[in-house]
């Protein structure tokens, strides 16, 4: 990892399209995929497998596993490794009630000797680095991500993230960086910090306050790839990239929706859409992005009227003419 800033793991949005465009805007040192649930892979869901996929344009990536049985997620980490993973990483910090009522990601906070089990397991089933991205503990009772940081590196673990909340506080609330601080002295390997990295000046205080090595980046770089890149070019030394003018934000808004399409349909080239596509895998892309489109534009005079029409248009078509019409009004406007 030659730049210390990681792109998070984050469901329903870290996928290939994201990460393209994430790579070509920011170029972060690692990312990593959305979720992938190992017992899943292990029945052969289609669009689990699809997560895995990885461009050779993206690396180094990560794929980010997650499951509550040591042979399951052994298995699951060389099917990883197989599409291309550069690091396994495993999920213990998702604190959302469908995926710790199977025991899996936060939930195996609780339980320290089967997330040691489980790390162990994933070491002696690859090649490739595996890493562990934690939560503080499952709730305030107990600080308990700097023993089990001991237990994993003693097993093989390669690199700790902390995300400097506990489960129970979801995202709520600030981060505690002073988290960080603490576990700085548990952890031998190299370290990184999340929680409320949201612009340049953040990550630089959180390497020099805390002593993390790298700090990973979720939420204030979905659909504002270029806040990433700010975050970026600061961690580095390098110029401050230019804010994008509300024309290159569009076309990004763009671009964006026509890989989720490509992604969609499966095609080898997320560039190359042929000319009829099927409807309602079209449909089923744009779905996945009504969240993310608006925010593109999110803050701009009329971006709020836009969201409406923007999450209800069920074609391609329909959704650049939006685009488009927004631009003219804001050239008219300006």
């Amino acid at each position: 990892m030659d730049t210390p800033v990681l792109l998070a793991p984050m469901e329903d949005v870290s996928n290939l399209p994201f990460r393209l465009i994430a790579k070509q805007t920011a170029n972060p040192g690692m990312m990593f995929t959305e979720f992938v649930s190992a017992m899943a892979v292990h029945y052969q869901a289609k669009k689990t497998w699809r997560k895995m996929r990885v461009d050779p344009g993206e690396r180094p990536l990560g794929i980010q596993i997650f499951g509550a049985e040591p042979d399951v997620m052994a298995e699951t980490a060389r099917v990883a490794e197989e599409a291309g993973a550069d690091v396994v990483d495993i999920n213990m910090g998702c604190w959302v009630p469908k995926v710790c009522r199977t025991g899996s990601g936060a939930a195996l906070l609780k339980d320290p000797d089967l997330a040691e089990r489980i790390v162990a397991a994933v070491v002696a089933a690859v090649r490739v680095p595996v890493t562990v991205k934690v939560r503080a503990g499952w709730d305030y009772s107990l600080f308990a991500a700097p023993e089990l940081a001991k237990r994993f590196q003693g097993v093989g673990a390669q690199m700790i993230t902390l995300h400097a909340r506990f489960a129970k506080q979801g995202f709520e609330g600030q981060a505690d960086w002073d988290l960080l601080k603490r576990m700085r002295e548990a952890v031998t390997v190299p370290f990184v910090g999340n929680g409320d990295v949201k612009e340049p000046e953040d990550a630089l205080r959180m390497l020099r306050e805390t002593g993390v090595d790298g700090v990973m980046v979720g939420r204030a770089a979905i659909s504002d790839p270029w806040r990433l890149a700010r975050i970026t070019a600061a961690v580095t030394g390098q110029p401050t990239p230019p804010i994008p003018t509300i024309y290159e934000r569009v076309e990004m808004a763009k671009r964006h929706m026509r890989l989720m399409v490509g992604y969609q349909l499966g095609l080898d080239d997320l560039t190359r859409l042929p000319d009829n596509i099927d409807p309602i895998e079209e449909l089923a892309a744009l779905r996945a992005l009504r969240a993310q489109l608006p925010l593109y534009i999110k803050g701009e005079p009329g971006a709020a009227a836009l969201r409406g029409k923007l999450t209800v248009a069920e074609s391609m078509k329909d959704i650049e003419a939006l685009l488009d019409g927004f631009l003219l009004s804001a050239a008219v406007t300006a």
